[in-house]
């Protein structure tokens, strides 16, 4: 169990939703889909930690939007934390922005292409702070437990495993639900988390832009809540077809309500029932 205030990630509690944006779009767009967030899952009952990102710094062109930058980024979020009374969480690409990032959010993340640099490592475990580890999508669920290892070496076990897919040939992801189980076994039991976004990114191999599988977000998010893990990893856009970044797998934002609905009410039925250990 990994514990942020009274928010208590455990795969066998219910679960709770890293909610949010893909990237800051502007000071007005980041509020206002902070705003909905939190009156949905007031009114559902989730608790949450919003998520929002100041640099999309791996971007497949040198022309797509990144963000405001870390500055104005980060005084956006402590603006979020107060106004909402909510957790934070961003990530970070160096271990100077570990060092700036953790003065503000609740949680920092790890990106997945940069989840084995050690020196990030290093300096993310020393912020003391709740780390979100992306699963790099180009590693096995058995690899993680070389990753976990890092962290407690440099002294922080206050880690979530988030699953994002894993490369499946060229330019597509899959999401293995059994490999799930084998991250609970080889990872301490720590607490899992699914990003239901990043695993539906594809890509038109004549495009440089990341495409995505929004039609099927409610599928994979019912799959994973159904073998009891921690939370969800989840983007939305009031408007994803006109999204700054990433987009095509990004929730619409009026449906936000309905798809926690579904995911609580099987997140609440699989947890009531006896889990069996068979051999």
């Amino acid at each position: 169990m990994i514990n942020l205030g009274e928010i208590k990630f455990c795969n066998s509690l219910p679960f709770k939703l890293i909610g949010g944006i893909n990237v800051i779009e502007n000071r007005e767009f980041t509020f206002n889909c902070a705003n909905h967030y939190k009156k949905v899952c007031s009114k559902l009952g989730i608790q949450f930690v919003f998520k929002a990102s100041y640099d999309k710094a791996n971007r497949s062109s040198h022309n797509s939007f990144r963000g405001p930058g870390i500055e104005k980024g980060l005084e956006i979020l402590e603006e979020i934390k107060k106004e909402f009374n909510v957790p934070v969480i961003t990530d970070v690409h160096s271990p100077e922005e570990a060092n700036l990032a953790s003065s503000v959010v609740d949680i920092i993340q790890v990106p997945a292409f940069l989840a084995r640099q050690t020196p990030l490592i290093e300096a993310v475990s020393k912020t003391n702070c709740v780390i979100n580890i992306k699963k790099p999508q180009f590693l096995s669920p058995h690899q993680m437990k070389n990753i976990v290892s890092k962290f407690y070496h440099y002294g922080n076990k206050k880690l979530l495993i988030c699953e994002r897919g894993t490369c499946f040939g060229y330019d597509n992801l899959v999401v293995d639900m059994l490999g799930i189980g084998i991250l609970k076994k080889e990872c301490d039991n720590l607490p899992i988390v699914l990003d239901v976004t990043h695993s539906l990114q594809c890509r038109d191999a004549s495009d440089v832009k990341s495409g995505g599988r929004r039609s099927q977000i409610l599928d994979i998010a019912k799959a994973g809540i159904a073998i009891n893990i921690a939370g969800i990893f989840l983007e939305s856009h009031p408007t994803p077809d006109k999204a700054k970044c990433d987009g095509p797998s990004a929730l619409p934002l009026d449906l936000l309500e309905e798809f926690l609905f579904q995911i609580k009410t099987i997140d609440n039925t699989t947890k009531k029932l006896k889990n069996l250990e068979i051999e």
